[in-house]
């Protein structure tokens, strides 16, 4: 069964409670994104992108932690919370996302809005955390081979860009799915290929 049908065929299994949160978590360039729009258009469902929500800060500061403290801070899970709890309970949210034109540590002056929907999904790398674990109510893995997920990453960013990231920051998410969020701990494991 192809991804989406497949997580679409168990969003309904969940039945009829309303609003349902799913966080849709991954490798970087597994396809989160494109899966999250893929079941939004079929379903009524609002998506938010945890990318909004990265903590910021220069290269040396990123350099100088070790993966564990990288996957702790790289999304700040700490504004996330409480927007999910309003979404939760009916309420519309908004959020300055991080600025990623400037990439200074800035959020950007335009807010996002996300009103509430029968099905709300936060994709992202680090979106199944446990800290926020009691507010979701399906947490999906969506894996991709290491080779497909560096192909994507050479189209949309470019050869340099792949390495410095990888450089950066595969070590961390490696961490995150072998330590913190192993696949045993989600609902529901979906692949790519």
């Amino acid at each position: 069964m192809e991804p989406a049908a497949a997580l679409t065929r168990a969003l309904r299994d969940l039945g009829e409670q309303h609003p349902l949160l799913v966080a849709i978590d991954g490798h970087s360039a597994a396809g989160k994104s494109t899966l999250a729009a893929e079941v939004a258009s079929q379903i009524e469902a609002a998506l938010i992108d945890g990318d909004d929500f990265y903590a910021g800060g220069t290269a040396a500061l990123w350099d100088g932690m070790s993966p564990a403290e990288k996957a702790h801070h790289c999304i700040d899970w700490r504004r996330q919370r409480p927007l999910l709890e309003m979404l939760k309970a009916g309420e519309t949210v908004s959020w300055h996302p991080y600025d990623w034109d400037v990439h200074d540590g800035r959020l950007a002056p335009r807010p996002r809005v996300c009103a509430p929907a029968p099905v709300i999904i936060l994709e992202g790398v680090y979106s199944a955390r446990p800290e926020l674990a009691d507010l979701m109510d399906l947490r999906v893995l969506y894996e991709a081979p290491p080779a497909l997920r560096r192909q994507r990453w050479k189209a949309r960013e470019g050869e340099g860009y792949f390495d410095d990231w990888t450089r950066r920051w595969s070590d961390a998410e490696d961490w995150y799915f072998n330590h913190v969020m192993p696949s045993h701990r989600f609902d529901l494991v979906l692949s790519a290929a």
